[in-house]
């Protein structure tokens, strides 16, 4: 929060240089939590403790940033609440609705979560309300504010309803994975990670911003190779997964 403006530029060059290194490495080391889930990465604490520790930190670290920050116009209170919306449903919303209970995650993967959720929201945090010049009530009618929200909204809903889907294949009180349909499924594997792709991307358009580029950035680099992954894994233990259906963009990848 207290860098200046150069050095926060370099930083956040030098965080998406580490997205791309980690975007490669994630082809040949899949993180080791729900149905990738193995032994040798340590303790392990339930999933739904670790979920809501690791998704409530940057909700709870951007209201520290807007308590303490100087820039609180209008457009700054929205794009807090946009993230805050995110991540509320990610902490709260997702972990009491997925049907978890008694399934477990690594201490180390939490770990690294919130390491990363910190750092994002720092840059984030930062530049909204502190080093980005004043937004302005004419923010609102940007071309790139608008977009951007239209964006990020279409995201979210995205995301939300793809999860309704799973959780939807659980109803009937079985745990295991089963092969999910309707909506953006009859043409993906992973709409829910597409979601949440489009949402930081829409961000980055919104907030017109590095850190929002960089977000961005490391969304795709973490969830794009997870979302290969699964659809290998579907593949692999489903004979009769839909052959049409691609990994993560429709017609695509």
């Amino acid at each position: 929060m207290f860098l200046s403006y150069s050095n926060f530029e370099l930083f956040t060059f030098c965080w998406i240089c580490l997205a791309i290194a980690v975007f490669i490495t994630l082809f040949f080391l899949k993180a080791p939590y729900g149905r990738h889930n193995r032994p040798g990465w340590g303790a392990k604490i339930s999933a739904r403790s670790g979920w809501i520790i690791m998704e409530s930190i940057p909700a709870i670290l951007l209201s520290v940033f807007l308590y303490l920050g100087s820039n609180r116009e209008p457009v700054v209170l929205l794009f807090w609440a946009m993230w805050t919306a995110h991540y509320v449903n990610r902490a709260w919303a997702w972990p009491s609705r997925a049907k978890i209970s008694g399934k477990k995650i690594p201490i180390s993967i939490v770990i690294i979560a919130l390491t990363f959720n910190s750092i994002n929201t720092w840059l984030n945090g930062t530049w909204i309300f502190e080093m980005s010049p004043e937004y302005g009530n004419s923010w609102f009618f940007e071309p790139r504010f608008i977009i951007g929200f239209i964006i990020f909204i279409s995201g979210m809903i995205l995301n939300i309803r793809s999860d309704d889907i799973l959780f939807a294949l659980r109803d009937d009180g079985t745990t295991g994975y089963k092969v999910p349909y309707g909506g953006a499924f009859e043409r993906i594997s992973c709409p829910n990670y597409l979601g949440e792709i489009i949402e930081w991307i829409g961000w980055a358009i919104a907030t017109w911003s590095l850190a929002g580029l960089a977000f961005a950035i490391w969304t795709f680099c973490n969830l794009a190779p997870r979302a290969i992954s699964h659809h290998k894994w579907y593949k692999d233990n489903f004979s009769d997964y839909p052959s049409d259906r691609k990994a993560l963009i429709p017609w695509i990848l």
